[in-house]
C-alpha cells in the first residue's frame, strides 16, 4: 500500500475537527481514508501552536546536525585505528 501525502492545511483542519468540533477520531480518519493511528499522530503535532511546532522542528534539526557530527567523529576515529 502506498503512502498518501496530505497537505499541512488538511492535517490542521482534520485536527480541528477532532479537537475543536468534537468529532470522533475514527469518523474523521475514515472520511479521509487514513488510519486512526495517523490521525492521532497529527493531533499530537498540530494541536500545538505554530510557534511551538517551529521550535520543535528547529530543535530536531539541531539534534540531527549534532548527531551527524558525532557520527563523523566516530568514523574518523575508526579510520585512524585502521
Amino acid at each position: 500500500m502506498s503512502r498518501q501525502r496530505y497537505p499541512e492545511e488538511l492535517k490542521i483542519e482534520a485536527v480541528k475537527q477532532v479537537t475543536e468540533k468534537g468529532k470522533p477520531v475514527a469518523d474523521v480518519a475514515q472520511r479521509l481514508g487514513m488510519s486512526v493511528h495517523s490521525l492521532y499522530a497529527w493531533i499530537k503535532v498540530y494541536s500545538k501552536p505554530q510557534e511551538q511546532r517551529q521550535q520543535d522542528d528547529d530543535q530536531q534539526a539541531e539534534l540531527r546536525k549534532l548527531l551527524q557530527l558525532a557520527l563523523d567523529e566516530v568514523e574518523v576515529g575508526f579510520t585512524v585505528l585502521e
